[in-house]
C-alpha cells in the first residue's frame, strides 16, 4: 500500500511548455541499452521519456534517455518485453525546437555512431503516409533473411532465419489496422526438426487485426501485447477498449501462448477486465491501469490476480514506472490456494539531477523471461540471465561534451542465499574522436553468483568508412569466468567485426565475425550475414 500511495501521491502536480511527437526507430538492443535512430536529437533531453502510441491520448511510456549524439539516442526500457530491432518510439520536443529545425537547411542523416555490437544497418524506415481527416494511412514494414553459422573444430552449424513485421495504420485511410511480426528459422541438414514440429521453426510474435470505433475506442483481433497490462505479454484473442475522457474501460478474452514453441494454446484460456486514467498536460503525463485476470488450464481455473500498472512524468525531471500483480487464487500441481501474495513487482525511478548527471533506481522480481530466440554469446546470454532480477542501481555523468561516463550495480537477493548474484558494470564512451573521426568505448563487467565469478574488460570502436553508406565496428574483449563449484576456470579472448552496408535507402546488408579463443577448448567462429529490405 504504500508504494501505491507513492505512486499516486506523485500525480498532483503539472505544468510546461507546448509540444509535438518526433519518430524514432531502433536500430540496436543490448543487454544493457535501446539505441534509438532519430533525423535529429534537437530537442531531445537526456532523462526525456520515449514513447509507442499514435496520438497524444494512447501514448505508453517504453523508454528513458541515457544519452543521445546528433541523430541517435541511447535509452534505458520501461517494458518487460524485449524490444525489437524496428520498432517506432516518439518523443517530446518542443514545438519551437521543431520550427527553428524545418528552417535550418536540410542534411542527409549520418549513420549512428554509437557503439552497437553485432547490430544490422541503420536507416530511416520509409514511411508512407496518405489522406486527410481523422484515419491517415501510415504503412512501415521489412523483410529480412540471415544466416547465423558457427564453427568449432571440425564441427559446423548452419542457421537459417526469415522475418517479416508490418505495421500498417488505418489501411486505407480506413479504420483498419495491422500489425504482424513473423519469423522462420531452421539449420541445414535438419529439415526433419521443422516437419516433427512446424510451430518451433515459426514464431508468430504478433499478428492482429484493430478496428477504431473512434478516436478513442477500438477492438482488436489477433496475437498483440496490450500497453495497458504489458507484463502480461502477448495475448491471443479478443481485446476491446472504449475511452470517456481521460478515463478507459477494456476486456480481453482468448488464450496464453504455449509456453514451450509459442504457438496457439487454446487450453489456456484466459479472461479479464480493465479500467485506467489517462492524464496528458503540458508535457506531463500519468497513466494508471488496473485489471482482473483469470486464467485457466484444460478447463480448470489455474490462477486469479489482480493486475496494476503505473506511470507518470509529472514531477519535473522525474519518470515512475511501477507495475504488480496481487494473486487471488492459485492451483499449482493440484494445490490450491486463497491467500493474497504479491507477484512480479517491478518499480522504477530515474531522475535528471543536471544536464550532466542522471540517476535511476528499480526493483525487480518478476518471473524469468523465456527466450524462444537468441543469438547472443554464452557469456552476455549468462549476464542477462543474473542480473534482470532484483536491486539495480546507475549513474551516468557527461563531464564533457563528447564523453559519458557510467556506471550501474545490481543485487539480486533472497533469504536462503540459493539465488544470489552481484554485479558491477562500468563504461566509457567517447561519442566523437577527432584524429581518427571514429567513436569507442570501454567496458568492465564483473559478476558474482553462487556458483560462477566472471570478469569482462571491452573496447569497441565504431567508424563511418564510407559516410551515409557504411560503417565498420570493430571489438575486442577479456573475458575471465571460474566455476566454484568444481574449480573450472576459463580464460577467453573476443575479436569482432562487423560491416553495415546502406545498398539503397531501403536495401541494407551486414555481415559479421567474431572469434572467441580460450585456453581450454577449440576456437569458436561465429559468422553472420543479413539482408533487408524496407518499405
Amino acid at each position: 500500500m504504500v508504494i501505491l500511495l507513492f505512486l499516486f501521491c506523485t500525480g498532483i502536480l503539472f505544468g510546461q511548455n507546448e509540444t509535438a511527437l518526433v519518430e524514432g526507430t531502433v536500430s540496436y538492443v543490448s543487454s544493457q541499452n535501446v539505441y534509438v535512430k532519430f533525423t535529429a536529437t534537437e530537442g531531445i533531453n537526456k532523462g526525456d521519456t520515449l514513447y509507442s502510441g499514435n496520438n497524444n491520448e494512447r501514448l505508453q511510456p517504453c523508454l528513458v534517455v541515457k544519452d543521445k549524439s546528433s541523430t541517435s539516442c541511447v535509452c534505458s526500457s520501461l517494458l518487460s518485453r524485449k524490444i525489437k530491432v524496428g520498432e517506432v518510439f516518439s518523443a517530446r520536443v518542443p514545438v519551437k525546437k521543431i520550427q527553428e529545425k524545418e528552417e535550418s537547411p536540410v542534411v542527409p542523416p549520418l549513420v549512428d555512431t554509437l557503439a552497437k555490437a553485432s547490430s544490422e544497418p541503420i536507416l530511416s524506415d520509409p514511411e508512407k503516409e496518405t489522406g486527410t481527416g481523422d484515419y491517415k494511412e501510415k504503412i512501415r514494414g521489412r523483410v529480412s533473411a540471415a544466416s547465423y553459422s558457427n564453427l568449432y573444430g571440425s564441427e559446423a552449424t548452419h542457421r537459417m532465419r526469415y522475418a517479416f513485421t508490418l505495421q500498417g495504420n488505418n489501411i486505407g485511410n480506413s479504420r483498419f489496422s495491422m500489425d504482424s511480426y513473423i519469423t522462420f528459422r531452421h539449420t541445414l541438414g535438419e529439415w526433419e526438426e521443422v516437419t516433427t514440429n512446424f510451430q518451433d521453426a515459426l514464431k508468430v510474435y504478433s499478428f492482429a487485426v484493430k478496428y477504431d470505433l473512434d478516436k478513442k475506442s477500438s477492438i482488436t483481433v489477433g496475437r498483440k501485447i496490450n500497453q495497458r497490462i504489458s507484463s502480461m505479454g502477448a495475448i491471443d484473442g479478443i481485446q476491446a477498449e472504449k475511452g470517456f475522457g481521460n478515463l478507459l474501460v477494456g476486456a480481453i478474452a482468448g488464450s496464453r501462448p504455449d509456453f514451450q514453441d509459442y504457438g496457439l494454446n487454446l487450453n489456456l484460456f484466459q479472461v479479464g477486465a480493465y479500467v485506467g486514467h489517462n492524464t496528458n498536460k503540458d508535457n506531463k503525463m500519468v497513466q494508471t491501469t488496473f485489471a482482473f485476470i483469470e486464467q485457466k488450464n484444460q478447463a480448470k481455473t489455474d490462477r486469479r490476480f489482480l493486475y496494476f500498472q503505473h506511470t507518470n512524468s509529472l514531477v519535473k525531471d522525474l519518470n515512475v514506472f511501477g507495475s504488480l500483480e496481487l494473486d487471488l487464487y492459485q492451483n499449482i500441481h493440484d494445490t490450491v490456494s486463497n491467500s493474497l501474495s504479491l507477484t512480479n513487482l517491478y518499480l522504477s525511478l530515474r531522475y535528471k539531477l543536471s544536464k550532466r548527471i542522471n540517476v535511476s533506481a528499480s526493483y525487480d522480481n518478476r518471473k524469468n523471461i523465456i527466450y524462444y530466440e537468441s543469438f547472443k554469446s554464452y557469456i552476455d546470454q549468462l549476464i542477462d540471465d543474473e542480473t534482470r532480477q532484483g536491486l539495480r542501481l546507475n549513474v551516468n555523468y557527461r563531464p564533457f561534451k563528447t564523453i559519458t561516463w557510467g556506471v550501474n550495480a545490481s543485487w539480486r537477493f533472497q533469504k536462503s542465499e540459493a539465488n544470489s548474484s552481484k554485479n558491477l558494470n562500468t563504461y566509457l564512451n567517447f561519442s566523437r574522436i577527432p584524429w581518427i573521426k571514429a567513436s569507442a568505448s570501454i567496458t568492465a563487467n564483473l559478476l558474482q553468483t553462487n556458483y560462477l565469478d566472471s570478469k569482462i574488460f571491452g573496447v569497441r570502436i565504431t567508424k563511418e568508412l564510407i559516410p551515409g553508406k557504411l560503417t565498420s565496428d570493430l571489438y575486442f574483449r577479456m573475458v575471465d569466468y571460474k566455476y566454484n563449484t568444481y574449480e573450472y576456470a576459463i580464460q577467453q579472448q573476443i575479436a569482432g567485426l562487423d560491416l553495415s552496408v546502406n545498398l539503397t535507402r531501403k536495401l541494407a546488408f551486414y555481415v559479421y565475425y567474431e572469434g572467441t579463443f580460450d585456453n581450454k577448448t577449440d576456437t569458436l567462429h561465429r559468422f553472420n550475414t543479413k539482408i533487408i529490405q524496407r518499405f
